[in-house]
């Protein structure tokens, strides 16, 4: 007699909140907690900050900590999110404007650029960015985001080369956000003027046209 196999049971996303509030004091809480740990992140780095310590500066009980957020990881993947979904606002609205081919470069730049405001403005970013390398449930966070950019870019050229076949045009997009994410982290590390200088010389090598890929 076969036996029936048991429906796989479906297991919350690693790396995000427990659950979203809908109360108002729920979600006041909620906004706490993420405020405190982003302010403890940026004193501290991702590796140093503990619940505990954001226990201690919300006010918030463990219990409620718990509630919504099971681990350190959750509350990075959550924060991690929100500034992934700001930096495709950028990305949206710097592509908005591609309608020829000369478009393109100069909303390439324009990505750059804003990418790199975007962390120098929230230095916490960094800090952000660098747990999601250290932890795998938040790469997956991070190559989630990456695919999505790299979509956005997709539609943004597809309106001005239609006829670029599919396989080239998904190479061309992963590549190109790909490389401008790295320049951008690649220039936070260093200091203001150089970094100017190094993003200045990797937009320079950014695509001026699609010759060859069509």
């Amino acid at each position: 007699m076969s036996r029936r196999k048991a429906a796989p049971v479906e297991v919350p996303l690693p790396g995000l909140a427990r659950l979203a509030p809908t109360q108002q004091r729920s979600r006041e809480r909620f906004e706490r907690i993420l405020a405190c740990a982003t302010e403890i992140m940026a004193e501290k780095g991702s590796e140093a900050f503990r619940m505990s310590d954001v226990v201690a500066r919300s006010g918030v009980a463990f219990g409620s900590l718990y509630q919504y957020f099971p681990d350190k990881a959750a509350i990075i993947g959550t924060l991690a999110e929100r500034h992934n979904a700001v930096g495709r606002d950028c990305v949206r609205r710097d592509l908005a404007t591609v309608t020829t081919a000369r478009d393109l470069h100069p909303a390439l730049c324009r990505i750059v650029d804003s990418y790199y405001e975007m962390f120098m403005r929230e230095p916490v970013m960094r800090d952000i960015w660098q747990a999601t390398q250290a932890d795998r449930a938040l790469q997956k966070l991070d190559a989630d985001d990456m695919a999505v950019l790299s979509g956005l870019l997709s539609d943004a050229v597809m309106r001005i080369a239609p006829d670029m076949p599919t396989a080239a045009l998904a190479t061309f997009s992963a590549l190109t956000m790909t490389l401008i994410a790295a320049a951008v982290r690649h220039a936070i590390t260093l200091p203001p003027r150089k970094a100017r200088q190094a993003l200045t010389q990797f937009k320079s090598m950014l695509p001026h046209d699609l010759a060859g890929l069509t």
